[in-house]
């Protein structure tokens, strides 16, 4: 039987769960909830994130393959598909977008000093999109084409230690082009 720390605890660790809490504070996160608080629904994400999982039901079945283990990971609270919705609802993105931005600062500087393939001075930067399609019939505001809505995240990466520096969500008929209006260029970059 093993008596030593499971890896996601070992995981989740690694949170500033002081910074974390401060981002929830600030935009009242946790106010009027009584259970599955910003902090498990966190933990819960991130298991979907590391495991690979697509949907809330597989999310769900996967944790329930586990349940006895979840107290110990932080998990107190029942996870259900119906919760998990209810979260993802009335949660507000910028919690998760503030400490994103924390983590992006703190991970930086461990990169800062790799070796580049490209022999430039100063930071280089690659913007690429990906569209996410989703269902006209849910999502008609995110209009894309006659049959299909979607939205497309752009993403910016700096080269140099392969980080996400900027990510935008829009409508899935924005051009990257477009996209590059929203993001306050850093002097001396390519």
């Amino acid at each position: 039987m093993h008596v030593g720390k499971m890896v996601f605890s070992q995981f989740m660790e690694l949170v500033s769960w002081k910074s974390f809490q401060t981002c929830v504070d600030r935009h009242r996160g946790d106010w009027k909830v009584k259970s599955f608080y910003c902090r498990e629904f966190f933990r819960v994400m991130v298991f979907a994130q590391v495991t690979g999982r697509e949907s809330l039901a597989e999310i769900v079945l996967c944790l329930k393959a586990v349940s006895h283990h979840l107290y110990h990971v932080g998990i107190r609270s029942t996870v259900t598909k119906s919760n998990l919705a209810l979260a993802n609802n009335q949660r507000h993105w910028k919690i998760f977008y503030d400490y994103a931005q924390i983590l992006i600062r703190q991970a930086t500087p461990l990169y800062h000093n790799d070796p580049s393939e490209l022999d430039v001075d100063g930071c280089v930067y690659a913007l690429d999109s990906t569209t996410i399609d989703l269902c006209l019939s849910l999502f008609s505001w995110a209009h894309f084409r006659k049959t299909k809505s979607a939205v497309k995240m752009h993403t910016m990466i700096n080269l140099q230690g392969k980080i996400p520096d900027f990510i935008l969500i829009s409508t899935g008929k924005m051009h990257d082009v477009n996209a590059m209006d929203h993001i306050t260029w850093e002097a001396g970059c390519w």
